[in-house]
Parts: C-alpha cells; sequence; structure tokens
C-alpha cells in the first residue's frame, strides 16, 4: 500500500532539479513527500486561507485610502505592525509546537503552567513591541523628511491597535495549540500560514480603529506616554523574570524583533512606498501583499519545522544542511509552488474585480509570480536554516529567532524578488 500511495506521487521538475543539488534522489523525496502527505495536506489548505485572508486585507487597505491618508505615518507603521504580529505570535506557534513534541505543553492556562508562561513572555513582547513599533516608524518616517504625526500620537495607535489585534491573535494560537496536543496534527505545518492570515485580517481593521483616539482631546498623548514607559518597564521586569522560560524568551526575542520591526518599517516607507513607480503593470500591484505574506509562510513553515527537530535531536547545526533538512526544503518547495500558483490566479481574478485595471492574462500572472517564487525560496530556505541553526549552535532557542528573522527578511525581499521577476519578464510592455 505504501508503495503504491508512493508511485502516485509525482515530483514536479524545478523540484527534482532542486533535489539533485541537494544531494536526493527522486526516490527519496517521492518517498518523504508519501510520509508527509498529511502534512502538505493540512499545510496547503492553511496557505489557501492565508491566501484568502491577504485578498482580504488588500480590500479594506484600499477602502480605507481616505482615513490613512489623513494621518500622515501610519502608512509606515502598517507593515511593521502586520509583521509583529507575525513575528511574535508565529514565534510563539512554533514554541508552543516543539512543547507538544518534547511532552512539556499542557493545556491548561495558569501562571506556572508552560502555555501560562509562554503567553506571559509573548505579553511582554506584545507591548514592548507595539509601542516600539510606533516609535521607529515615527523616527524613520522623520529622518527621510516624509511627513508624519507627533510621536505621541503614533506610538498610541500601534500601542492600541497591538493590544486589539494580540488578544485575538492569543486566542486562535492557544485554541490551535490545544486542538493539535488533542488531535495530533501538526502546528509546525500549518501555525505559520493561520497565524500571518490573522495576523493580516485583524491588525488593520485594530489600526483603524485605534485611530479614532485621535479624535478625544488628551487622550493620544496620555496613552504614547504610558506606552513608552510601560514599554520599558514590562521590558525590564522580563529581562530580570524569576522564572527561567519568560526570562529566556523576552532575553533572546527583544533584540530579534526590534532588527525586524525596523526592517519592517524601511519596507513599508522605502520600498513599498516607490513599488507602484516601477512596477510596469498595475495589475501587478495586487500581488505586493499575497506574495510577501506567502514568503512569510512559507520560510515559517519552514523554520518551525527545523526547530522542532533540532529540539528532538533529530537535526544536526551544521554549516550545510543534512539530508533530513534537505527533505523539508523539498517539501516546502512543493508547497511553495502551489501557493505562488494559487497567488498568480488570485491575483489575476483581483485585478479583474478592482475598476481601473486592465488585466494581464492569467498565464502571464502566472508565471511572473513563479519566476518571483523562484527568487524568493532560496532565500527563504537560507534564512530560515541559518537563523535555526546558528542560533542552536550558539545555545539560543531556534522558535524564539527563525520566524521573526524570516518574516522580516521575507517583507523586504520578496518585494525584490517581485519586481526582478517583473523586470525581467516585462509583462506589461
Amino acid at each position: 500500500m505504501a508503495d503504491r500511495h508512493r508511485n502516485l506521487v509525482r515530483v514536479p521538475g524545478p523540484i527534482l532539479a532542486l533535489g539533485r543539488g541537494l544531494g536526493l534522489s527522486v526516490g527519496e523525496v517521492r518517498s518523504y513527500w508519501a510520509q508527509e502527505s498529511r502534512s502538505i495536506r493540512s499545510g496547503s489548505s492553511a496557505l489557501a486561507l492565508g491566501l484568502g485572508a491577504t485578498l482580504i486585507a488588500g480590500i479594506t487597505l484600499a477602502s480605507a485610502e481616505g482615513r490613512l491618508e489623513s494621518i500622515p505615518g501610519l502608512l509606515a507603521l502598517i507593515p511593521a505592525a502586520i509583521g509583529m504580529r507575525g513575528a511574535i505570535f508565529g514565534a510563539l506557534g512554533s514554541r508552543l509546537s516543539t512543547g507538544i513534541y518534547t511532552g512539556q505543553f499542557d493545556r491548561q492556562l495558569t501562571r506556572r503552567s508552560y502555555l501560562g508562561r509562554q503567553v506571559e513572555a509573548s505579553s511582554i513582547l506584545s507591548v514592548a513591541s507595539a509601542t516600539q513599533a510606533g516609535l521607529i516608524a515615527w523616527a524613520i518616517s522623520a529622518a527621510l523628511g516624509l511627513p508624519t504625526i507627533p510621536l505621541l500620537d503614533l506610538v498610541a495607535i500601534s500601542l492600541v491597535g497591538g493590544l486589539l489585534s494580540s488578544a485575538v491573535l492569543f486566542v486562535v494560537v492557544i485554541w490551535m495549540a490545544r486542538r493539535s496536543d488533542r488531535v495530533g496534527f501538526s502546528m509546525d505545518d500549518v501555525g505559520a500560514p493561520i497565524i500571518t492570515a490573522t495576523g493580516d485580517l485583524v491588525t488593520l481593521p485594530a489600526l483603524l480603529v485605534a485611530t479614532y483616539v485621535l479624535d478625544v482631546p488628551v487622550l493620544p498623548e496620555a496613552l504614547g506616554a504610558l506606552g513608552l514607559v510601560g514599554a520599558v518597564v514590562v521590558s525590564i521586569l522580563g529581562i530580570r523574570q524569576s522564572e527561567q522560560t519568560i526570562r529566556r524568551v523576552v532575553r533572546e526575542s527583544l533584540v530579534v524583533l526590534t532588527i525586524a520591526v525596523t526592517i519592517d518599517v524601511f519596507a513599508g516607507v522605502v520600498v513599498e512606498a516607490r513599488a507602484e513607480d516601477q512596477f510596469s503593470a498595475a495589475a501587478l500591484l495586487v500581488l505586493i501583499p499575497p506574495f510577501i505574506a506567502n514568503c512569510g509562510s512559507l520560510g515559517g513553515m519552514l523554520s518551525s519545522r527545523l526547530a522542532s527537530k533540532l529540539h528532538l535531536g533529530q537535526l544536526e547545526p551544521r554549516l550545510l544542511p543534512g539530508k533530513l533538512a534537505s527533505l523539508d526544503f523539498s517539501l516546502i518547495a512543493l508547497l511553495a509552488f502551489l501557493a505562488f500558483t494559487g497567488v498568480g490566479v488570485a491575483g489575476w481574478l483581483a485585478a479583474l474585480i478592482v475598476p481601473g485595471v486592465d488585466p494581464l492574462s492569467v498565464l502571464v500572472t502566472v508565471g511572473v509570480v513563479l519566476l518571483g517564487g523562484l527568487f524568493a525560496f532560496p532565500i527563504l530556505a537560507l534564512a530560515a536554516y541559518a537563523s535555526a541553526a546558528t542560533s542552536f549552535r550558539f545555545g539560543f532557542d531556534p522558535d524564539n529567532h527563525g520566524i521573526p528573522i524570516v518574516t522580516a527578511t521575507m517583507d523586504l525581499t520578496g518585494v525584490l524578488c517581485l519586481l526582478g521577476a517583473i523586470t525581467l519578464l516585462q509583462p506589461g510592455a
């Protein structure tokens, strides 16, 4: 039965080439895919859900154009706010997945339980990063001479929006972890796409709701000042926390999240602000959000799988990936092929709906996305493996570093890969 099932699994040509480059035979790749068939099904479903959520988020962004234009600096904050939700809660999901595999996880949400300690650490990071995102977005906008609202106003919006979206994401991640522990599906395969999808759906509306604090006199200044002071206080308390798990998560995450939020702000201010002028066809603009989201989701899935295997002793943190890591590369490559094809088709359909946009053919649109994905995949695979292996080698927890690093890397390089594909193919010429 297993052999018959294995023979039904066809390996696409590009992934065969990848396998040969990694020293894998067709039989090894096919056998691994058959063994991980459940992961392929659940991962594909989660990525499809994420694609739909990203398109909905894009529609929300377009419908709120007037509100966004009336609050200078908010557009610079949005990528960082969305990226931080994915980084913090993607890492939380990865740690909970490792806890399930290693037998540490329990379903009780108490102060001393494994779940409770992880939630407390992520709560500290949520408050600190939300305030930090507002501060960095304001600082970079001001440094580049871009118009922006006052610092305390932007910090207040970031803090309120971050707390609202974090509350929703806590519910989603805890529910997934409990269900994973009870039913037996792997959070490594579905955690990153579902968390990314949820973050895309709730963060932007939460930020828009938070902008209404500006309509109340004195409130934004008070909330902004409270956020700045509160972020410093909770960060110090987290770093000096007597409970080892919380202390380690906070200490290891604060630095990498600071780097990630800075990259995300630059992605929003510098890259995406200029993307429209560089794109050769307006129909291709709708591809940016789902393309970047899928890059982050795929990298997060790979990072989470590698982190779990490192904790279980199945992988060694070597400079070059071994066979098991290479097999995971091939698995994510298959999901990437399916995901980027879906992005192309969905982007083409969205271009048909958006008024004033002349859509390209579906084959051209899919071709552009697949070429961009071909450029992006080695970057996300390298970022995922390097962050996991390096952090583990130096005694850090790869669950704390992998997803934030991969998400931030792909937020900046993902759109550049798509721009590179468009420049080569020139579909709008």
